[in-house]
């Protein structure tokens, strides 16, 4: 199988233990991860080649990153040295009624001040048939967006299928420009597009038509349609719209769902109770990464793939740490309707 690539920025994620607050903290528990890392360790969890390209410091705190990477599996022959630090953020992670917060602190680091021209991605793409990115990435830098969509043009050229996650983020869009002034131009070239309506409306100005998406706790999955018939009609290189649908009842307990629209049917996928959330951050991420294994491993079946998606990422709430570490079997077994949990002996 070819090489699926992704590239973006890896973090250290620092979080107080036992659900304490910052202002409780003594220690902090290390974590290494970020939206595009993320998915190459499900990917390559699933036993598919990856790589990850990046940019980190050369100095040992980015080290400990890119030993994190190797001991998934992920590839890493393509990251670039340089910059004066890792980006950090910091976790105080909620329970019941009240919500985790995130602390930024990633300016500066290797990938914010990555730029255009740095990376060669005809040679990262040779051997490749899939290319990911967030949107994230465009919003650390212009340099990062720059290089951001030097990649996706040469995956374009390369006959190189392109996913993107919209995943708008409202504290990372600080170098003067808006979301609407460089996503669209990123999402043209993009076969694959993940994102609800938040990231519709802040990158795109895109609204649900008439309907709320979401009434109390409860999701309705059709209410969405509007939205990813709205994205797919602005850029019609995509092939598949895809939104995953969670309903917040509290921090500790949330529906999760998701649906596919390819241009004449909706696919809706079955609603998962996640009643005592281990750890949510990467939730989309593992979505993301079980979506791209599901696409490739069932090619003529959506509904499948979508599955299997919302599956394996109803497994990583279950799971400390921003990867998803869920095996195949473990995927396909809670697919199948087994949410028991048992003891495997």
């Amino acid at each position: 199988m070819k090489k699926i690539v992704t590239f973006g920025e890896i973090m250290l994620r620092l979080t107080p233990p036992g659900f304490k607050r910052f202002s409780q903290a003594g220690e902090f528990d290390v974590v290494y991860g970020g939206g595009e890392s993320n998915v190459a360790v499900s990917l390559a969890n699933y036993g598919l080649p990856t790589e990850f390209v990046t940019r980190v410091p050369d100095n040992e705190i980015g080290e400990c990153a890119l030993m994190e990477m190797r001991k998934r599996n992920v590839g890493i022959s393509h990251v670039l040295l340089g910059g004066e630090r890792l980006g950090i953020y910091f976790l105080e992670m909620g329970a019941v009624s009240r919500g985790s917060k995130v602390v930024y602190d990633r300016a500066h680091s290797g990938m914010a001040s990555i730029e255009a021209g740095m990376i060669d991605w005809e040679e990262v793409f040779q051997g490749a048939g899939w290319f990911h990115w967030t949107g994230i990435t465009p919003a650390l830098s212009q340099g990062a967006a720059d290089a951001c969509l030097e990649a996706i043009q040469a995956a374009n050229k390369m006959g190189v299928t392109v996913s993107t996650d919209l995943n708008y983020r409202k504290n990372l869009w600080k170098y003067g420009k808006k979301p609407g002034e460089v996503m669209p131009a990123l999402v043209e070239g993009c076969d694959i597009i993940l994102g609800n309506e938040e990231d519709a409306e802040k990158h795109f100005g895109l609204h649900p038509e008439h309907v709320d998406v979401t009434q109390g706790d409860s999701v309705d999955a059709k209410a969405y349609l509007s939205v990813l018939k709205q994205l797919m009609e602005m850029f019609p290189r995509a092939k598949k719209v895809i939104t995953t649908l969670r309903g917040s009842i509290s921090a500790s307990h949330n529906t999760w769902a998701g649906v596919l629209y390819d241009g004449k049917t909706l696919f809706e996928s079955p609603t998962y109770q996640i009643t005592h959330i281990v750890d949510r951050v990467g939730g989309g991420d593992s979505f993301m990464g079980g979506l791209i294994y599901g696409l490739l491993t069932y090619p003529d079946d959506d509904q499948l793939a979508l599955n299997y998606a919302v599956a394996a990422s109803c497994l990583k709430h279950t799971i400390y740490g921003d990867a998803n570490l869920a095996t195949i079997k473990e995927v396909e077994t809670l697919m199948a309707g087994d949410a028991s949990g048992r003891v495997s002996r």
